[in-house]
């Protein structure tokens, strides 16, 4: 299958058809008076990722383009989780490579959906390396974490069901690490003329920098958000995506969405990864209100809850 030329709505309404009865449709429920949150962490893996990866594979099986050596990616985390899950759905070979030091919970997920896990190196840039190996050398399908139109419009369909759960939703508030949610989120919301906030913790702004450059960069990541958002370049499409009149760029100190983060959890028992409070963060953080009926999209749980559930230290 060739790579689609350019992600837009029709792209994000072929994904909805494609994935429908495959994904869990997203729970919209009140928080406090105008904002209501999107609990997309319900989601299959426990992240919107499952969105995308069920898209990028059910189209090229659509396509009679899926190899024998089937699908293959360099991610242990939410991307490669999302990807295992999508390929023992479709009966598809998965090859997931990570490094060696990755956690022991997330190796033993993957191999819980069926994934041939191959641990290479102490980065990711080494796991990375491997995976394009193994692709080039067996025809295995490479897949992405986030720079892939057909991730990027299974992630959208997010935005046309909570429009369905929120009549009259104006506003959006989404977390960005490499823009694939964004993307995709923004690209439908545009169609419907929703305002979309963009979210990024203070030093992982891969982005705002590239706005703030007019082109893709580099950025260097710091942030308690990193392991989820921690993507050091933005996809093309993101950043098409955030040109537009409809999308603002916010960056949130680590502070505020490790507050967001505990918040979450004393009020309302609910348990994310830091990257998903960025979105809450950028909402208690603003000056004035983001809109009358705005949606916090709380994106992905593949988090260690310990730290909210233990109590507190003696002082």
């Amino acid at each position: 299958m060739e790579r689609p030329q350019q992600l837009d709505y029709a792209a994000v309404r072929a994904a909805a058809a494609r994935i429908g009865g495959g994904v869990r449709p997203v729970a919209v429920t009140p928080a406090e008076e105008g904002v209501w949150y999107a609990l997309e962490y319900l989601q299959h893996t426990g992240s919107f990722k499952a969105r995308g990866a069920r898209n990028f594979l059910a189209a090229h099986h659509e396509a009679g383009t899926v190899p024998e050596a089937g699908v293959t990616i360099a991610s242990g985390g939410n991307a490669g989780l999302a990807c295992a899950w999508a390929a023992r759905a479709l009966s598809v070979p998965a090859t997931v490579f990570l490094p060696a030091n990755a956690p022991r919970v997330k190796v033993d997920r993957l191999r819980g959906y069926g994934a041939d896990v191959r641990l290479v190196g102490d980065r990711y840039a080494e796991a990375l390396a491997a995976c394009r190996e193994f692709a080039a050398a067996s025809g295995a399908l490479s897949s992405h974490a986030y720079d892939h139109p057909l991730i990027a419009a299974g992630a959208g369909t997010l935005l046309d069901e909570i429009r369905e759960a929120l009549p009259g939703l104006d506003t959006v508030v989404v977390a960005v690490g490499g823009g694939g949610l964004f993307a995709g989120v923004a690209t439908a919301a545009r169609e419907h003329g929703v305002r979309v906030v963009a979210a990024e913790p203070e030093n992982c702004r891969a982005l705002n920098a590239a706005l703030e450059a007019d082109r893709v960069v580099d950025v260097e990541v710091d942030s308690v958000a990193a392991d989820s958002l921690g993507a050091t370049r933005v996809s093309q499409d993101a950043l098409d995506a955030a040109r537009e009149k409809n999308v603002t760029s916010v960056l949130v100190p680590d502070a505020q969405i490790t507050a967001a983060r505990r918040a979450l959890w004393e009020e309302h028992r609910i348990v994310v990864e830091a990257g998903a409070a960025t979105a809450l963060a950028a909402l208690r953080g603003a000056a004035e209100p983001l809109g009358e009926r705005v949606a916090v999209v709380l994106c992905g749980a593949n988090t260690d809850p310990s730290d909210l559930t233990a109590p507190p230290a003696a002082t």
